[in-house]
């Protein structure tokens, strides 16, 4: 099943739980800044995108993207970083002077949906952390969190208007209109 211009956002997210997050940063950082409010459940992707000011050439754009994310391949056993996250989290450990610490990546009750996700230092896993290492970083994450992180991929995008890390979680069942926060 691919993606197709006459789909609304609601069905894309629905059809494809497991990239939803993904496909959703994918909209959002192509404009349409409806996916998540009540817009999407009746809004064809065609019409968004063209009703945002944009061409049928990037529509058509939007659409490869999208599909590509289907196909890349979702590994369900490990928590990774793209090699842009790595270089960034290694640039602001250099930063901080803490060259050479882990990421301690969980979630915790909160936001609109019910968990938010924690990004922080750590100089070593903790006794009831489970310990991934993608692109050279180590990760842990507590062996509670697991069952609901495993399969995500940290990332990092520079933006205009604010640029960060980000996650796709291919457990994540909702989120909030925001992206601050989701739902298993």
């Amino acid at each position: 099943m691919t993606i197709t211009k006459d789909m609304t956002i609601d069905e894309i997210l629905t059809n494809f739980p497991q990239k939803g997050q993904k496909l959703a940063q994918e909209m959002k950082s192509s404009g349409l800044n409806c996916v998540g409010c009540g817009a999407s459940v009746n809004e064809t992707l065609e019409a968004g995108v063209l009703g945002h000011g944009y061409q049928e050439e990037e529509l058509e754009k939007l659409l490869k993207k999208l599909n590509a994310i289907l196909e890349e391949p979702l590994d369900m056993s490990t928590i990774t970083m793209t090699k842009k996250a790595s270089e960034k989290y290694r640039e602001i450990l250099a930063d901080e002077g803490k060259e050479g610490w882990g990421l301690k990546f969980g979630v915790q009750a909160g936001g609109c949906s019910g968990f938010e996700y924690i990004l922080d230092y750590s100089k070593s896993a903790e006794a009831d952390d489970e310990v991934f290492l993608s692109e050279g970083v180590e990760i842990y994450v507590n062996k509670m969190d697991v069952p609901r992180l495993l399969g995500s991929v940290i990332d990092f995008a520079d933006k205009l208007q604010g640029s960060g890390f980000s996650i796709s979680n291919p457990n994540a069942k909702g989120g909030c209109g925001c992206g601050k926060s989701q739902s298993y």
